[in-house]
């Protein structure tokens, strides 16, 4: 025999799938990753079990007033003032979602389709910013609107960003020109 034959007689077949362990390997993928989101949403509601003290959310009052600005953008989530990595998930404010802001002279109006809208009286403003990130979203800086306020006995950080971002220093400046006013007549009385 020639070489060349004998090599193609040597040859084996190829080996045939073992559809038992391919199938018990995708499984065990399965039930892997529906263990990591099980935990995650465990995760999620036992942080909002720990900040159940958080009171319920303003609601708009009857006659806010006119709109000195409108927004249109979405919400990005809240966290303790100043620890951007600390999310608040107690009362909705963990749930990212489309959003429509009105600030008054009243406070801002927090409208959000799919989620609990809530009101952020002017008395409770403290300070509003752009900033680069909030937990969950990072942008360029000064990418998103970041809205100081207090709620309780706690200072809330909320992230915004809108659809047009050349609106965030106006909303800025209306805030904290706001903001500076309430505090002088505050403490003029």
């Amino acid at each position: 025999m020639t070489p060349v034959l004998l090599l193609a007689a040597e040859k084996e077949s190829a080996q045939v799938t073992d559809w038992a362990a391919r199938i018990g390997w995708v499984v065990g993928l399965g039930l892997f990753v529906a263990l990591v989101y099980w935990l995650m949403r465990e995760g999620w509601k036992w942080r909002g079990t720990l900040q159940g003290d958080l009171p319920e959310l303003p609601t708009t009052p009857d006659d806010p007033g006119p709109a000195k600005l409108a927004m249109s953008g979405r919400y990005h989530g809240s966290t303790t003032a100043g620890q951007w990595l600390d999310r608040i998930v107690a009362r909705g404010l963990g749930t990212r979602s489309r959003a429509e802001l009105t600030l008054t002279d009243a406070g801002l109006d927090v409208v959000r389709p799919g989620a609990s809208d809530f009101f952020v009286p002017a008395a409770q403003l403290r300070e509003a910013r752009l900033d680069k990130g909030i937990a969950g979203k990072v942008l360029t800086e000064g990418g998103l609107l970041i809205v100081t306020w207090a709620h309780g006995d706690r200072l809330i950080d909320s992230g915004f960003r809108s659809d047009h971002a050349a609106e965030h220093n106006e909303w800025v400046e209306a805030l904290n020109s706001m903001i500076e006013k309430n505090t002088r007549e505050g403490a003029e009385r």
